[in-house]
């Protein structure tokens, strides 16, 4: 057993409890709410880690391919996020939990190099948990807003930005775009005031701010426009507006909402 896959799934499972607990006493009535996600209610949100968590445990399980063929786009609700509007809200928690304990038992065990199959490319065991930390902190934000309730950010938020800061290549590519040749350097400020870098020091392209937007950002949860990122270069603004570090077809992103002062 990795202690690195270890601490990935202790973080995985603590974003997963954290936004259980903000989730918590929410009455029923609330999750018919509309989220930020067009189209999406709030229990929409849930439905959709719930039907994932399942789906990604049992590829960890097997090593087989997803047994539907792949993630449906989001937006629109899948079929089983659809049908899961016939549950109950408790129903749909019990079933989010299970899928959650489901996928943290089928983790632990793997050497975080397996090669997991997901939507296109296979992807390292590491990436594979990481994906599910981000979808699950990014959808989460949906729901908190749904719910009225204001989410805090925290330090397992480097998972995310590493992973959005490595799928710049992807980004481009998805879009079929050739990726900058230049390299991007990418500095941001921990929910804990700690500095997280990536990249060449002497990069000419250059990415300076929040962690929270930057993360909020490559997840398509806001426009860079709404944010008060910096950048160096005109490759690491335009990457700013393709960035998208989940996996498959172009993101529709969303649109501004209007620039901070």
């Amino acid at each position: 057993m990795s202690d690195e896959m270890n601490l990935l799934v202790d973080d995985l499972v603590a974003e997963q409890e954290t936004l259980d607990a903000q989730l918590r006493d929410v009455p029923a009535a609330r999750w018919e709410t509309p989220s930020p996600a067009d189209g999406w209610l709030l229990r929409d949100c849930i439905a959709h880690l719930t039907e994932f968590d399942q789906t990604a445990a049992f590829i960890a399980e097997t090593r087989e391919p997803m047994p539907r063929g792949g993630p449906p786009p989001a937006p629109p609700l899948s079929g089983r996020q659809a049908e899961a509007r016939a549950l109950t809200v408790e129903e749909l928690i019990v079933r989010w939990r299970d899928a959650r304990t489901r996928l943290a038992v089928a983790l632990r065990p793997l050497d975080p190099k397996t090669r997991l199959p997901w939507a296109g490319p296979t992807m390292s065991a590491r990436s594979f948990g990481t994906a599910r930390l981000m979808e699950c902190w990014s959808h989460g934000l949906d729901a908190i807003e749904a719910a009225g309730k204001t989410p805090v950010d925290s330090d397992r938020l480097r998972h995310i930005a590493q992973l959005g800061f490595m799928t710049r290549e992807f980004a481009y590519r998805t879009r079929g775009m050739d990726a900058p040749a230049e390299p991007l350097r990418v500095e941001l400020e921990a929910p804990s005031g700690a500095l997280w870098t990536w990249g060449p020091e002497d990069a000419p392209q250059r990415i300076r701010g929040s962690a929270g937007e930057f993360c909020r950002v490559v997840t398509q949860g806001i426009s860079y426009l709404d944010t008060a990122l910096k950048t160096e270069g005109e490759g690491a603004a335009e990457f700013l507006r393709v960035a998208q570090a989940f996996a498959g077809p172009p993101g529709p992103g969303r649109p501004p909402r209007g620039k901070p002062a």
